[in-house]
């Protein structure tokens, strides 16, 4: 990342459409489907309106260190096709503006967490924001490939954080639920990055297809996939969660290994295709839905 911002023909005055376009909406669903999930299969009950301000700060923090992900990488996006029409790149907004939005989303979420809440939540959702914003944009991903390895980090918080505003507790069950979608997100990240690897390599980012090459990144998405489905079924071995969740792990585990056993001995690609990456991607968003999803019909019939 460079101090210029990517260049722009005309600066054009931000719309409130730029603005939430800077929180990813699209991955703000998933977390905070994931952290709804976490609120609702944690034992014990809060109320609903401290459930709501509980997902709203997961929600907000989310948006902020998108936010401040996107002003730090602002002349990366300018190089890449997906990222290319994204505020800061296409000039609707200036990066200054960026930056302040997502450090007064990162702010307010972790103050209101902790004075409407708990501050051990609140504690963990700015580490979540530090983790995403800084260790992950600022310092692994143009740095080394196993960026999205160690960087999953990021994305895996939020059920952990919705657990926790429950109980006020850390416990076994959360920190696996952090490891499932930890174990999750390389799979399904390389399995885009195959199919966007010259985006990539353009923007000089040295995301695992474009640095060790595409046989070892498909090597290791089979790998990682055969871990997941191990992980999946740990709440279900532990004892904290029933069969309805244990089943469900099963065989939607089964199925993301299936899936991505073509991708991982695929050796050489004849067309541009790349149908069995594009169908693990889709299927690993789906995943976690249905995952998720089962754990918390498991807690509703268990209760």
């Amino acid at each position: 990342m460079t101090a210029t911002a990517a260049p722009a023909a005309t600066q054009l005055p931000a719309e409130w459409r730029d603005f939430f376009a800077l929180t990813k909406p699209r991955v703000m669903s998933l977390v905070v489907f994931t952290g709804l999930c976490g609120l609702l299969a944690a034992p014990g009950a809060i109320h609903p309106v401290l459930g709501f301000t509980t997902i709203l700060c997961i929600a907000m923090g989310a948006g902020g260190a998108a936010a401040l992900n996107q002003w730090w990488e602002s002349d990366i996006d300018a190089k890449m096709k997906r990222t290319s029409k994204r505020p800061l790149p296409a000039g609707r907004m200036r990066r200054e503006d960026a930056r302040d939005f997502g450090m007064l989303l990162s702010g307010a979420s972790v103050m209101i967490m902790g004075l409407a809440i708990h501050w051990l939540p609140a504690l963990v959702l700015a580490l979540s924001i530090a983790y995403y914003a800084v260790i992950y944009t600022m310092w692994l991903k143009p740095r080394t490939p196993q960026n999205i390895v160690i960087g999953g980090g990021a994305g895996a918080f939020p059920p952990l954080i919705g657990w926790i505003a429950v109980t006020n507790e850390i416990t076994a069950m959360p920190l696996l639920l952090f490891a499932i979608i930890f174990i999750w997100t390389p799979p399904h990240f390389w399995a885009l990055a195959l199919f966007v690897k010259t985006d990539y390599a353009e923007a000089g980012i040295p995301m695992m297809p474009v640095v060790k090459g595409e046989k070892s990144t498909r090597r290791q998405v089979l790998y990682y996939s055969v871990a997941l489905l191990v992980t999946a079924l740990l709440p279900w071995a532990i004892g904290g969660t029933g069969a309805i969740y244990g089943v469900s792990a099963l065989v939607l585990s089964a199925v993301f290994v299936a899936l991505s056993v073509p991708v991982g001995l695929r050796s050489t690609v004849a067309d541009d295709s790349m149908k069995p990456e594009k169908r693990l991607f889709a299927y690993s968003v789906l995943y976690l839905f249905a995952l998720f999803t089962a754990l918390v019909a498991d807690r509703m019939v268990l209760s």
